[in-house]
C-alpha cells in the first residue's frame, strides 16, 4: 500500500515541540518520518561517550502516535572529534588537496578507519534499535557522491586502486594491454606504480580514467555493503533503503541497489531544472512545474535499480542551493506526489517537516514555516491523501517500451567526449521525452535486464556493447533503435576491431568510417520520406548495405534498417526523433497518441493517470478518456494546468 513521509530533525527543535509535530504529521495523513541521517555528533558527542536518551525519547513520541521511524546511518556527517582524530578519513580533491570539515560527505569511501569508524557506529545505532517497533525501514547514509564525493585521490584511494587492478588485470603487461600504455610512453613495471589518474598535465589516459571511474564506484558498493551486512545482522526483516540523487551518473546505482530492498532518490524537480543543462527556454517554460519527464525519467531509472523503491526527499517549495529558487507552481507537489505512484512508487516523503531557521540551508522550505505556521503545500498533500483511497493499492506493468541505461557508457564518453556539447545522459532523455510525448510508457533498465516481452527496445548512444546484449537483443523479438556512438568503444574504452558499431554490427551490417561533432549553432539537415528535419550535434559516416530510411543532404545514409533493427547516424532533433519513433511504433504495433509538450500519461495496473504540467487546461476527451465524469476517480476529463486525472481502464484495454 502507498504511503506519504516526512524527513524530520528532533535535534534541531525543542523537545516541547517534539509531541506537537508528531501529532500533526499524523493528522496531516503521514505515517513514516526519516530521522538521524545527519546526527552522529549527538548520538556520540565524545570517542566512545553515546547518548541515545534524546533518540530514545524522539523515536518513543513519534511511535506513540502510529509514525514508523526510517532510521539512518549517520555516517554522511562524521563529528569534528573524528576528523581530528584521523584526518585520514578526509577525501581528497584532483589536486590532492584534504576536502576540510564544515560541510558533509567529508569522507573517503577507501578510508580504511573510515570504514572501521563507520562499522562502528552502524553496530552501536542498530544494537539499541534494531529490534525497536517503530523502525520500519533503515537508510544507509545519505546520497552517496554528492558534492563531488563520489571519486577521492587520497593516499587510502591510490592504494586501494593499485589492488583493484591486480585483482582485474592480474598481471601488469594485460593492464599495458587494456589501457593501451604505448601510447605517450606510459608503460608501468608493476602496479605499485601506477597513481590515480589526477592532477596531471593535461589529459590523463582515457582507459585509466574510466577504470578509475569504475574503481570509485565499487568502493561506494564495498562500502555500502559493509553497512547492510550489520544491518540484516541486527536489525533482521527489516527492508533496507538508499536515497540517490537525481540525473546523477557518477556511480553505478544498479551496483550499489544489488545489496538493497529499497533504491529511493530525492526528487527536486525545480532546483535540479536550474541547475541542469536544458535551455535557457525550457528553463523559461517549466521553472515553477519542473520538466515534464525529469521525474518521470528518474523514477523510471530508479524503480528498476531494486525490487521497490520510493521518493525519500520530495520537494516541497522552494531550494537554496540552485541557480534560481522558484516556488512550485500551486498544485505540482500534489502532481509530483502523484506521479511517483504512478510509476510504482511504494511511499513518497517530503523534505522536510519544518523550515530551519539556522545552518546551510535556512532558506530551503518545509512543510511547515519556521515558526511553525502551515505552508500552502500542506492543503495539496491533505489532498493526496483524501485521493489515496479511492485510487488503491495497483499492481506493477511492464512496460511496453525499454530505453537501455548503462553507467560505464555514460563514464566513457564523458571521459573522452570528442566535442564538449551533449552526452548520452542527454541523448537518453531526448528519447525518453520522445516517448512520452507519444503516450507511451517506458522502463529505464540496465543492459543486463531481462528483455523478453518488450516490443520497443531503445539504445541511446549506448557506448560499450557486448556478445551476451546483442544476443539478448536478438532473442526478444522486439524492434530495436540505436543512435550514433552505439558499440564505438571496448570495455576498455578502445574502439572495436573493425570499427564502430563494433558488436551491434551483428544486427545491422554496417561500419562507422568517420564520427564528427557539430556546433550547436551549425543545423544538420536530414531528409526523409520527401520532408527535411534537423538533427544537431553528431555525425556519423556509415558504410552499410542496409536499407536507407533517411540520408543527409550529400546522400550519406542517417537512418539505415535491418529486419527489426535500426540506426541514426546522428543525434535527431525533436521532430525528426517523433518522425521516427512513430514509424517504429507501427512495426512494434503500438498504440500512440499525440500528447504535446505538457500533457503525460502513466498507467498503474489498471488505472490511467494523466498529468498536465502545461500551462493551460487540456481535454482528455481527446486521447480516449472516459466521457463519463463519474468514471474518473480523480480529476476529470477538463484536466487544469498542474492538475491530475485517473481513471479506471476497461479490461479491454489492459493490453500495453
Amino acid at each position: 500500500m502507498t504511503s506519504l513521509g516526512v524527513c524530520y530533525y528532533p535535534e534541531h527543535w525543542p523537545e516541547e515541540d517534539w509531541a506537537d509535530d508528531a501529532r500533526r504529521m499524523k493528522r496531516l495523513g503521514l505515517d513514516r518520518v526519516r530521522i538521524g541521517e545527519f546526527a552522529w555528533s549527538r548520538m556520540e558527542p565524545a570517542p566512545g561517550q553515546f547518548d541515545w536518551a534524546w533518540l530514545d525519547r524522539a523515536i518513543e513520541v513519534l511511535h506513540g502516535e502510529g509514525l514508523g521511524i526510517i532510521l539512518c546511518t549517520p555516517t554522511a556527517t562524521p563529528p569534528k572529534w573524528l576528523v581530528d582524530r584521523h584526518p585520514d578519513i578526509l577525501p581528497c580533491d584532483k589536486h590532492g588537496h584534504p576536502k576540510k570539515f564544515g560541510s558533509r560527505r567529508h569522507y573517503c569511501f577507501s578510508s580504511g578507519t573510515y570504514r572501521r569508524e563507520s562499522a562502528r557506529i552502524v553496530t552501536a545505532l542498530a544494537s539499541r534499535y534494531g529490534d525497536h517497533p517503530a523502525v520500519i525501514m533503515w537508510q544507509t547514509d545519505n546520497e552517496y557522491g554528492h558534492h563531488g564525493t563520489h571519486e577521492s585521490f587520497s593516499p587510502d584511494a591510490a592504494r586501494a586502486f593499485r589492488m583493484w587492478l591486480e585483482d582485474r588485470y592480474k598481471t601488469i603487461s594485460a593492464l599495458n594491454a587494456a589501457w593501451g600504455t604505448a601510447f605517450w610512453s606510459q608503460t608501468y613495471r608493476s602496479f605499485d606504480e601506477i597513481d590515480p589518474p589526477n592532477a596531471t598535465v593535461t589529459e590523463a589516459n582515457p582507459s585509466h580514467r574510466l577504470d578509475y571511474r569504475r574503481f570509485s564506484s565499487d568502493e561506494i558498493c564495498a562500502y555500502n555493503q559493509m553497512q547492510v551486512d550489520i544491518l540484516r545482522e541486527l536489525s533482521p526483516g527489516r527492508p533496507i533503503a538508499h536515497n540517490y540523487i537525481g540525473d546523477f551518473t557518477l556511480f553505478d546505482h544498479h551496483d550499489v541497489s544489488a545489496a538493497l530492498d529499497y533504491a529511493t532518490w530525492d526528487s527536486y524537480p525545480i532546483g535540479l531544472l536550474s541547475e541542469g543543462d536544458h535551455s535557457n527556454a525550457d528553463k523559461a517554460r517549466w521553472l515553477r512545474n519542473g520538466h515534464p519527464d525529469f521525474a518521470a525519467f528518474n523514477h523510471d531509472v530508479v524503480r528498476h535499480c531494486s525490487p521497490k523503491w520510493g521518493v525519500m526527499e520530495q520537494q516541497p517549495g522552494p531550494v537554496n542551493w540552485a541557480t534560481h529558487n522558484c516556488a512550485p507552481a500551486q498544485g505540482m507537489v500534489r502532481l509530483w506526489t502523484w506521479e511517483a505512484f504512478a510509476h510504482g512508487a511504494d511511499f513518497v516523503s517530503y523534505f522536510r517537516w519544518r523550515q530551519a531557521p539556522f545552518g546551510q540551508e535556512q532558506t530551503h522550505a518545509g512543510l511547515l514555516m519556521p515558526d511553525r505556521r502551515d505552508t500552502p503545500v500542506i492543503a495539496e498533500i491533505r489532498q493526496v491523501k483524501d485521493e489515496m483511497e479511492r485510487i488503491g493499492a495497483q499492481d506493477r506493468v511492464r512496460a511496453p517500451v525499454a530505453i537501455l541505461h548503462d553507467y560505464p557508457s555514460l563514464w566513457q564518453h564523458e571521459i573522452q567526449p570528442q566535442g564538449r556539447a551533449g552526452s548520452v545522459l542527454e541523448m537518453s532523455r531526448a528519447i525518453y521525452s520522445a516517448c512520452r510525448r507519444l503516450g507511451l510508457d517506458v522502463d529505464v533498465v540496465p543492459p543486463r535486464s531481462d528483455l523478453e516481452g518488450y516490443r520497443l527496445i531503445l539504445l541511446p548512444s549506448l557506448t560499450i556493447m557486448n556478445e551476451d546484449l546483442v544476443r539478448r537483443l536478438t532473442e526478444s523479438g522486439a524492434t530495436v533503435l540505436a543512435t550514433s556512438l552505439t558499440g564505438s568503444r571496448t570495455g576498455e574504452g578502445h574502439i572495436p576491431d573493425g570499427l564502430a558499431p563494433g558488436t551491434f554490427a551483428e544486427l545491422i551490417p554496417m561500419r562507422v568510417d568517420r564520427f564528427e561533432s557539430i556546433a550547436p549553432f551549425i543545423q544538420l539537415d536530414v531528409e526523409v520520406e520527401g520532408k527535411v528535419y534537423d538533427a544537431r550535434l553528431w555525425r556519423e559516416s556509415v558504410t552499410s548495405p542496409a536499407d536507407v530510411r533517411a540520408h543527409f543532404p550529400d546522400g550519406e545514409p542517417a537512418w539505415l534498417q535491418h529486419k527489426r533493427c535500426h540506426y541514426l547516424a546522428c543525434w535527431p532533433g525533436d521532430d525528426l526523433l517523433d518522425h521516427v519513433l512513430r514509424r517504429l511504433c507501427e512495426d512494434a504495433r503500438l498504440s500512440i497518441c499525440d500528447l504535446g509538450p505538457g500533457l503525460r500519461l502513466r498507467r498503474a495496473g489498471n488505472v490511467q493517470f494523466a498529468f498536465n504540467y502545461g500551462p493551460e487546461a487540456c481535454d482528455l476527451r481527446s486521447i480516449c478518456a472516459p466521457a463519463d465524469e463519474g468514471a474518473f476517480l480523480i480529476g476529470g476529463a477538463q484536466i487544469p494546468c498542474a492538475g491530475v486525472s485517473a481513471w479506471r481502464l476497461p479490461l479491454n484495454r489492459l493490453e500495453p
